[in-house]
């Protein structure tokens, strides 16, 4: 044989080899596998979907995540109703947030940190994005609201102030190197989750012109002001503060508040025990709308819908009858009503209330904003014709796009298309079982593996919410799929106490959290062992905040699980009130007296009390920088454990505060350390 011919031969084979492969292209892509951690890095999601006032043009957060950086970022995209002409109006590694419009349609105000990773107020003329900065301080604005003329923008910013420590120490001498000074702290609230040790100073609003310049100061209180929005005639600015002396004592008491502009005089509008939030201005008059209650001291309290009428009369209950939670209040664009959002069995809906509150529902299916763990949240707009855009969630997609044109609902953006087309999902069932204390119908959904083969028997994870007073629901989780791409069958439910199921079921736990919330769960693990395919002897549960707090209850009253993690808990409800931010909620709401007025609540329920009952292997995990449930809580346990002589661990996330995924790679360790501390103790 030539050498031209075996040539010409091994050509040929490597022609057909190629075509063969490139024939079978479109199978392999077809080809789907688990989730990995790192697919962490891969989601994107929609928040803060703002619908134009003609209801053309929706812009949106587009957020994304740099795997190189570790950092969460986020982009503005804008697209029109119709869903066409999806495109980016910023983009980079940075944060692009809080898109505004202009009441003609033409201009936007954003927050970004674009260009020298300060935060600052832009406005953006939409047709040919071009924009500025409005802002160049070295703090932080807050979210802009437009004057209805389009002249000016309002906002909070904080403003730093000095305080002069008692502490006083002699000059040292020239070249010498000493500790830094002491610090002095003299306030209740000297520290916060998420901020670390509290700056002197407060929140305070301030006005700007868009054509730019320097923005003006219009309040000096020592409180912080909330968001500001203006009046019908943009000659007054209505907010939501605290502005009362013991406002540390008394965190709920807030109250809406009216800026004169011209004079800078402050009035309150309102006057009762209680919150008052979220004002919204007609767009007609300035009757105000605004979300509150009268305050009972209860753990879970609903908020409700008021109306203020200009005329100077006494507010107004409209949605007493309405046994939900109401937030997120929109008027519509002919102040005959208010747009709502609520959390109701597991869904997050928009409701319609009108002046004499008739309520009714309008679509549901929102959600997806809580990336890592099944949570209601949402967030909606509405344009002067009534068009609304939102977030749309389910539990196979993280927040898209959605808009609900009069009664038809189209889905925009599918932005987790591209990961998903090669990842596979686990499927959830929604189901509901009886409590086997009281016999209350609690709700769950059970999430099974991909590729799930019912005659086989699964590894089982029972996954608790926090809050307590919270509510998860049909929409999607990262940290639950992964669990089952991980081959475990997980359910997560909302037990007695939990939210969006009115207020008698939210204060089952008033003054008795937790107790018979144990009950509930522990009636859901038998309701899904009953279905045939969960292996008894391979039963795991963990937690996080609330949900960490009922893990270390559950191995304080049983055996049955194999292992337990216990994510950022409340241990030691004593140490728990006088060491978390906001002292003057805890001891206030969730106890009926301070610790050493009547220790015996705190005692009786805290899982400290009962560790010489445990004998289940228990991790426990927190942020070290964690200030709602201070990581003192879990080396208490940990040491306690350890004592005891139980198979612990604790593992430490550095630099995390109470929510642990401020950086994607902080919800890849949690969900890590979970599953291998599981699979050491699994059969």
């Amino acid at each position: 044989m030539s050498h031209l011919f075996i040539y010409k031969y091994s050509m040929k084979k490597l022609l057909i080899i190629t075509l063969f492969l490139i024939s079978c292209l479109p199978l392999i892509s077809q080809e789907k596998s688990e989730l990995e951690l790192l697919d962490i890095f891969n989601y994107e999601f929609v928040s803060d979907p703002q619908i134009s006032p003609n209801g053309e043009k929706i812009v949106y957060v587009r957020n994304f995540k740099d795997v190189m950086t570790d950092k969460n970022l986020s982009n503005l995209w804008i697209i029109n109703s119709d869903g066409s002409q999806n495109r980016p109006l910023t983009t980079g590694n940075q944060n692009d947030m809080s898109p505004r419009w202009s009441s003609d349609g033409k201009r936007l105000v954003f927050k970004s940190n674009m260009q020298d990773d300060k935060m600052k107020l832009f406005l953006m003329w939409v047709d040919s994005k071009e924009y500025f900065p409005l802002t160049n301080s070295t703090q932080s604005p807050g979210e802009a609201s437009w004057s209805n003329d389009g002249k000016q923008l309002a906002f909070t910013m904080f403003v730093p102030t000095k305080s002069e420590s008692i502490v006083k120490l002699p000059a040292k001498p020239e070249g010498a190197k000493w500790n830094d000074a002491p610090k002095y702290i003299d306030k209740l609230n000297y520290r916060g989750d998420g901020e670390g040790y509290v700056k002197d100073g407060n929140d305070q609003i301030f006005i700007i012109s868009t054509n730019g310049g320097t923005p003006r100061q219009l309040t000096n209180s020592e409180f912080d002001h909330g968001t500001p929005v203006w009046s019908a005639d943009d000659r007054k600015l209505y907010f939501s503060a605290n502005l009362h002396e013991d406002a540390d004592l008394d965190p709920m008491n807030s109250e809406i508040y009216e800026l004169e502009i011209v004079s800078g005089k402050v009035n309150a509008v309102t006057s009762q025990q209680g919150p008052a939030l979220n004002p919204v201005v007609s767009p007609n008059d300035n009757t105000i709308a605004y979300l509150g209650f009268v305050d009972e001291y209860l753990g879970y309290q609903i908020s409700d819908i008021y109306i203020k009428d200009a005329n100077g009369s006494e507010s107004k209950l409209i949605t007493g009858d309405f046994d939900r939670d109401i937030e997120n209040l929109k008027w519509d664009g002919k102040g005959k009503g208010l747009y709502f959002q609520y959390n109701d069995h597991g869904k997050t809906k928009i409701g319609y209330a009108d002046l004499k509150g008739n309520t009714r529902e309008i679509t549901s299916d929102l959600g997806g904003l809580s990336l890592g763990r099944p949570y209601n949240a949402a967030a909606f707009s509405v344009s002067d014709n009534g068009d609304l855009a939102f977030t749309y969630g389910t539990t196979q997609n993280p927040a898209d796009l959605a808009i609900l044109d009069g009664k038809k609902m189209k889905r925009l953006t599918n932005l987790n298309e591209d990961l998903f087309a090669f990842r596979k999902l686990g499927n959830v069932e929604e189901m509901t079982w009886k409590s086997s204390f009281d016999e209350r119908e609690i709700q769950g959904w059970l999430v099974t593996p991909p590729d799930f083969d019912p005659s086989k028997k699964y590894p089982f994870i029972l996954e608790i919410h926090g809050g307590p007073f919270a509510s998860y629901g049909s929409v999607y989780s990262a940290e639950i799929q992964a669990y089952a791409a991980a081959g475990y069958v997980v359910l997560y439910s909302n037990p007695r106490g939990s939210s969006g199921y009115g207020k008698e079921f939210g204060n089952l736990i008033h003054h008795d959290y937790p107790n018979h919330d144990y009950e509930d769960l522990m009636s859901g693990v038998d309701a899904a062992i009953a279905k045939g395919f969960i292996d008894e002897d391979n039963l795991f549960v963990t937690g996080g905040s609330g949900g960490g707090v009922l893990t270390a209850w559950i191995v304080g009253k049983t055996d049955r699980f194999g292992a337990a993690v216990v994510a950022k808990p409340v241990i030691n409800w004593y140490s728990f009130v006088l060491y978390a931010d906001g002292p003057g909620f805890f001891s206030k709401y969730w106890f009926p007296n301070k610790p050493w007025e009547d220790p015996e609540p705190y005692l009786k329920r805290s899982p400290i009390s009962y560790v010489g009952n445990v004998s289940t292997p228990t991790m426990l995990l927190t942020g070290e920088e964690d200030y709602r449930t201070p990581i003192v809580e879990s080396e208490q346990f940990y040491t306690a454990l350890k004592l005891e002589g139980v198979e612990t661990a604790m593992v430490r996330i550095p630099g995390a505060s109470h929510g642990i995924a401020n950086k994607p790679s902080n919800l890849i360790a949690k969900i890590a350390s979970v599953l291998a501390w599981f699979e050491k103790y699994r059969d």
